[in-house]
């Protein structure tokens, strides 16, 4: 699937291209929240999900309701809400963040909060709350796939590979991050190991990024720190329902113009940050 598209990235930067893409038909190889952000950022084309049921785990963790009675438990508070959730979710935010931006967003962009609730995954927000020494309001929600790798699988990676260096996903348990030399966003481990004079490293997150990683630098060597770190929602969408998606146009994202106007402002707001 990497192979075959024309643009491979993290959720935000693929919507962004779709939107400074002619195109305007953007077939979305990834799950819902994805195609979602995408129909956000460009109300005026059309977004297929060549896979209707690949949803991820942890945005669906959280609904609008949900998050309206958290709220009005805390009235003061401002919504800092993860890429990974639905468009009705990130319409009741003050502001969306990435796994990248999130310290700079909580930073720049919510200063003057006394209180940030932040929603869905726990373990990334309690990173950034670490990072940034802000109090927060953490929803009990979590990534499936990072939440299965451990610190002995780290450990037992870097026996295996004494030379490698460590590279974790702020979504992994606090434990793991306490293991890792380097913790990055999937784009930032991209970057990251392109301008790296070191040649192993150990990798924990969704084993995905490995073709990209192993793709785009020939002479390094890259390891799962757990090789079961697999989303099943991710590996869904097959060659065929690219083919029928571009065929028949199947599986259109919609949206309400209500909820479209209220994401966006989240989003946009994050992004006027730097």
């Amino acid at each position: 699937m990497q192979d075959i598209a024309d643009f491979t990235g993290d959720s935000l930067g693929l919507s962004i291209q779709a939107k400074d893409t002619p195109a305007d038909i953007i077939v979305f190889c990834g799950v819902r929240f994805m195609a979602e952000t995408a129909k956000i950022i460009s109300p005026h084309k059309k977004v297929l999900l060549p896979r209707r049921e690949a949803g991820c785990p942890m945005a669906d963790m959280i609904d609008r309701e949900s998050l309206l009675r958290l709220k009005e438990k805390h009235p003061a508070a401002k919504v800092l809400c993860y890429v990974n959730t639905s468009a009705e979710v990130k319409a009741e935010c003050d502001l969306c963040c990435t796994s990248a931006n999130a310290p700079l967003v909580v930073e720049k962009g919510l200063q003057a909060a006394e209180e940030i609730i932040f929603v869905p995954d726990k373990y990334l927000g309690s990173y950034v709350a670490r990072k940034t020494g802000r109090k927060f309001i953490l929803w009990d929600g979590y990534c499936p796939v990072h939440v299965k790798i451990l610190p002995q699988h780290v450990e037992k990676a870097k026996k295996e590979h004494p030379q490698a260096e460590v590279l974790a996903h702020p979504e992994c348990r606090p434990e793991v991050l306490e293991l890792a030399n380097q913790v990055l966003s999937t784009e930032g481990m991209c970057r990251y190991v392109a301008r790296s004079s070191l040649k192993e490293f150990i990798v924990a997150t969704e084993v995905g990024i490995l073709h990209r990683l192993r793709k785009e630098n020939l002479q390094k060597g890259f390891y799962p720190a757990f090789e079961g770190a697999v989303c099943e929602n991710m590996k869904l969408t097959t060659l065929e329902d690219v083919l029928q998606a571009l065929e028949e146009e199947k599986h259109e994202i919609t949206l309400s113009q209500e909820i479209i106007e209220k994401a966006s402002q989240s989003i946009e707001r994050m992004l006027q940050l730097r």
